[in-house]
C-alpha cells in the first residue's frame, strides 16, 4: 500500500483528500505544519508528499528541499497544492523537488488523474 502525506494547515482539504484517496489503495497521512512534515518524514518517508503552496510555518521550496534533505531508501513523489496557477511558486517548487502541482480546491477526478500522472494511483 502507498502512503501519502498530506500537508495542509487546512483540515477540511486534508479531510477531503483522505476521503478520496482512502478508497484508492493510498494510506493518507495528515501534517498541519511543515515541521510536523518534516517530522513524519524523519521517522518513515512516505511515497507521495502533497504540500500546500500557502503554510503559515515554512515556504513550500523549503519545506520541499528540506524533504529531499532526509536521508531514505524512499524518494516521494513531490506535488505542491496550489488555490490559483502561479508560474512562479510552481517554478520554486519544481527547483527546489517537486514533480509538478495540483490545483485546489480539487475533485475526485482531478486528485486521482494527478496520482496517475505519477503512476501512483490505478
Amino acid at each position: 500500500m502507498k502512503r501519502c502525506l498530506f500537508v495542509d494547515d487546512s483540515s477540511v482539504i486534508r479531510k477531503v483528500a483522505k476521503r478520496i484517496l482512502g478508497g484508492s489503495d493510498i494510506m493518507v497521512i495528515e501534517a498541519a505544519t511543515g515541521l510536523d512534515a518534516i517530522e513524519i518524514c524523519a521517522t518513515d518517508m512516505p511515497d507521495v508528499v502533497v504540500v500546500d503552496g500557502g503554510l503559515p510555518d515554512i515556504q513550500p521550496a523549503d519545506l520541499i528541499r528540506r524533504i529531499r534533505g532526509i536521508e531514505s531508501s524512499v524518494k516521494p513523489q513531490i506535488l505542491i497544492s496550489l488555490v490559483e496557477v502561479d508560474v512562479a511558486s510552481i517554478m520554486r517548487a519544481k527547483r527546489a523537488g517537486a514533480q509538478g502541482y495540483l490545483l485546489k480546491p480539487f475533485n475526485r477526478a482531478q486528485l486521482l488523474e494527478s496520482f496517475r500522472t505519477l503512476k501512483i494511483a490505478a
